[in-house]
């Protein structure tokens, strides 16, 4: 009662005067809540760069002024003649206050910089900028798997066959080595010694050094059509690596560099701050001027207030692949664009998509512990500093880089999270038995000391699965409590404190939780069953078309072709287009086969545990020379000899992709959606009885009755695709012959076992009795224990068998005497009364 009163009286009460004065008053709320955040509230306002008229006089700052950030950006700036620091990041003539050209050129004296900076968190500058301050962060951030994206690349090279490079990471974005070696800069020693472990265990994914990707050598594209992948992979998949700008579409507007995550842009592109020198209807600015980071950076646009990174600004990449952003939403594309808005149209496109609403993940739409229905946490609520911004070394995948599991904050239904060894959720095959329990930290790690909003341990900061403290998912006694960027607070249900209070929702989460099976435990990821759907995109029809001098943006070569003011070439500087390095000829087009969100199929990820697998990128490709001739039609590669169950020909390069789909529900999938469906098992929908024309093509014109074309007009309806002589969601054969590849990136990647397929069909038809035996209603319940108690539960096969055919027996007899006898019986007692009356 006390802590809620304090809760009132330390945030209820300040809230309800602040929504008073602003009934009463003319102020606004961003005025009356953040005077720190007014643009009359820097050192020296209406001077120089702030100077009325032509200069950026109104515009926001970029921390409150009295944050310590703020503060040192104001000292360094008065040093170089700018109180109010702009030229700390920007560069420029603080003194020139009339000719916007003069005062965008050079930098003071003293500065790191040489000239003017526009982009000043750009990957090419911001070393001499941010890394001021935040030097580790850039030197991370340079080798992290969002700039160079070399599991992406590895992954389109992989269903191309043109890589001949297997598993191995070898091309990037960009030239990159990795020179203070294998120790992360980041983490604990516990962490440290996880990752380089790891990197022993598997060097292909975490490589010392990566090459830039090459491009396609237009003269020899007929010997090696297959090099075309090379402009697919420029033109079309590298646009969201944070060493360029990224493309101009709705929600696609993002910064560079540091700026990608921390400057807020709207769908939109549009500005919507105070500087009077920025359009307001050019799209392509932030939306305001401000930087969004942890809870006690606070933005403020149209007098409204938020900290934290919104899940858009994460969207604005993670919206293709594996789609997890979108998904977290409760989004998925489709084609058709309705409903109609009210004046006849279709619904915008976001990330050039239509889209329709499945059901957003529930952690996106969590009640907080003062009862909150809105917001929900945010992905850096999870997703920890040190994955987001790299540790310092070159990873070749997401899992290398994702240090954090379910159980991190949820436990198991026997275990809190503190008393979990590292490791937990995170095996790669190995033995935890002998693990001792992670404990929880008391200290953080710097980046959260320093630059964080640092919140009480209680009785301890939680750790990930790899050894870092969580800083702002803190045990309070057996609660575990998570504090949102967003200012909300919300408390973790643990699964031990369900079980231990008996406070299950329903029985599917129980039997998910791995009480009745823990067996589960050991080999499902919890998402594996509390995915309530997946995105899976089947078939992913690439056309790379060299023909009539066609050319689109290289967005490889357009990172690699940067400016002093952190400009890259892919970006329109000054009203002019693109520069030439910035252009890769040939065009790529996509399209897919057809569109699923129910029930995924099942594999096994890198980790060695169960769980949803969906299109990675079944690509099936097209290519056309400069001369207009089609030199591959409808092609599946093959990967290289014996991999992937392949034998010497190879795998077919469509793949399938472990995936954590990111849409979780407190209600789990049904035990049958995995036991007794063909689908869930790799054995496609239905026992993969659909869509297996395509090898042949199909003709839809005038036939006879031997089903021969007639007509001489007929042409392909579908054309064929040589090598796809089952439906796309089928992994494994009833023969046990692998169809399509499962993963690339990690040894334990593949379909599920011929074990565990023939084991969980059998449990399937156990499923029919054991959904209410031993534990469901009370007579099956009694029944049970009875059995138990008289030692009549059967522990063999052939114990069990004889059990089902005497229960078989039992219920045959019923079935057919059963109502025979209660005739009988009935007729008796109606004979025995009447006699009674006589």
């Amino acid at each position: 009662m006390r802590s809620h009163f304090r809760r009132f009286m330390g945030i209820g009460l300040p809230l309800f005067f602040a929504c008073l004065v602003m009934t009463f008053s003319s102020t606004s709320f961003a005025e009356f809540a953040l005077p720190e955040m007014d643009p009359k509230g820097y050192p020296a306002p209406n001077t120089g760069c702030l100077a009325p008229g032509k200069c950026h006089s109104g515009i926001e700052p970029i921390r409150a002024h009295n944050s310590e950030m703020a503060k040192q950006i104001y000292a360094t700036g008065s040093k170089l003649g700018d109180p109010n620091g702009c030229v700390v990041c920007h560069g420029g003539d603080p003194t020139e206050e009339k000719d916007a050209k003069k005062a965008h050129t050079g930098a003071p004296d003293g500065s790191p910089l040489n000239t003017f900076v526009l982009h000043s968190a750009s990957v090419w500058v911001n070393q001499k900028i941010c890394g001021q301050c935040h030097e580790k962060w850039t030197y991370a951030q340079y080798r992290s798997i969002m700039q160079t994206e070399a599991g992406k690349i590895q992954g389109a090279l992989w269903g191309w066959g043109a890589a001949a490079t297997g598993y191995a990471k070898k091309y990037g974005n960009y030239d990159v080595d990795d020179p203070d070696g294998p120790v992360p800069v980041f983490g604990t020693n516990e962490y440290k010694d996880y990752t380089t472990a790891l990197m022993k265990s598997y060097p292909e994914n975490f490589p010392s050094k990566l090459e830039q990707v090459p491009k396609t050598d237009v003269e020899q594209l007929e010997e090696n059509p297959q090099t075309a992948i090379y402009t697919y992979i420029r033109t079309d998949c590298q646009r969201c690596h944070v060493g360029v700008k990224g493309r101009n579409r709705r929600g696609d507007f993002r910064g560079m560099g540091c700026a990608a995550c921390h400057i807020p842009y709207n769908n939109a592109g549009l500005y919507e701050g105070g500087d009077q020198t920025v359009k307001r209807d050019q799209s392509g600015h932030s939306m305001v001027h401000s930087i969004q980071s942890s809870r006690k950076t606070k933005v403020v646009v149209n007098n409204n207030v938020y900290s934290g990174i919104p899940h858009e600004t994460c969207v604005s990449c993670h919206n293709r692949g594996k789609r997890i952003g979108v998904s977290f939403q409760g989004l998925m594309e489709f084609p058709y664009g309705s409903p109609f808005n009210p004046k006849g149209k279709e619904q915008p496109k976001l990330h050039t998509k239509f889209y329709q609403f499945i059901k957003d993940d529930v952690h996106h739409q969590l009640k907080s512990r003062e009862g909150n229905p809105e917001g929900g946490l945010l992905c850096q609520d999870c997703h920890t500093t040190t994955s987001a911004h790299g540790n310092g070394n070159i990873t070749g995948t997401l899992l290398a880089n994702v240090e954090i599991e379910c159980s991190d904050c949820h436990g198991t239904v026997t275990q809190y999270p503190w008393e979990l060894p590292l490791g937990w959720g995170d095996e790669f095959g190995r033995d935890l038995a002998n693990e001792k329990p992670r404990a929880v930290s008391n200290t953080l790690l710097e980046n959260q000391e320093k630059f964080g909003t640092k919140y009480p341990a209680k009785d301890g900061y939680l750790l990930t699965a790899r050894g870092n403290p969580f800083g702002n998912v803190v045990r309070e006694g057996e609660k575990v409590v998570v504090h949102s960027a967003s200012g909300l607070d919300f408390e973790v249900p643990t699964l031990k404190s369900i079980q231990l209070n008996n406070k299950w929702q329903n029985k599917n989460a129980a039997i998910a939780a791995k009480i009745q099976t823990p067996e589960h435990l050991q080999k499902i990821e919890c998402y594996g069953c509390h995915s309530a759907w997946a995105p899976q995109c089947y078939g992913c029809h690439v056309k790379v078309d060299f023909s009539g001098d066609k050319q689109a943006t290289d967005w490889v070569a357009a990172g690699n072709t940067h400016f002093p003011d952190g400009h890259t070439a892919e970006s329109i500087r000054d009203g002019k287009p693109p520069v030439a390095p910035g252009v890769a000829y040939g065009k790529t087009s996509e399209n897919r086969s057809y569109l699923r969100w129910e029930n995924p199929v099942l594999g096994i990820n890198g980790e060695g545990r169960v769980g949803p697998i969906i299109p990675g990128c079944q690509q099936i490709t097209t290519v056309i020379s400069p001369d207009g001739k089609t030199l591959v039609h409808n092609k599946i590669w093959r990967t290289l000899a014996n991999t992937e169950g392949g034998g010497s020909a190879g795998q077919r390069g469509i793949d399938m992709a472990p995936a954590a789909p990111h849409t979780i529900d407190r209600q789990a999938r049904e035990c049958t959606s995995c036991h007794a469906t063909a689908k869930a098992l790799g054995y496609g929908t239905h026992d993969g009885r659909y869509l297996r024309q395509y090898s042949k093509g199909i003709y839809v014109d005038i036939m006879n009755e031997k089903g021969q074309l007639v007509t001489k007009t007929a042409q392909f309806q579908i054309s064929p695709v040589p090598d796809l002589p089952m439906d796309l969601d089928q992994v494994v054969s009833r023969e046990g012959e692998q169809m399509q590849t499962v993963g690339h990136h990690w040894p334990l990647d593949g379909p599920l076992t011929k074990e565990m397929r023939d084991h969980m069909e059998r449990v399937g038809v156990c499923l029919s009795c054991h959904k209410e035996i031993p534990s469901g209603r009370l007579v099956y319940r009694v029944i049970s224990k009875v059995g138990d108690y008289l030692g009549m539960i059967p522990k063999t096969d052939p114990e069990h068998q004889k059990l089902i055919g005497r229960a078989m027996f039992i219920a045959a007899n019923v079935e057919i005497f059963g109502g025979l006898v209660a005739a009988i019986v009935v007729f008796i007692l109606i004979i025995y009364y009447i006699r009674r009356r006589v």
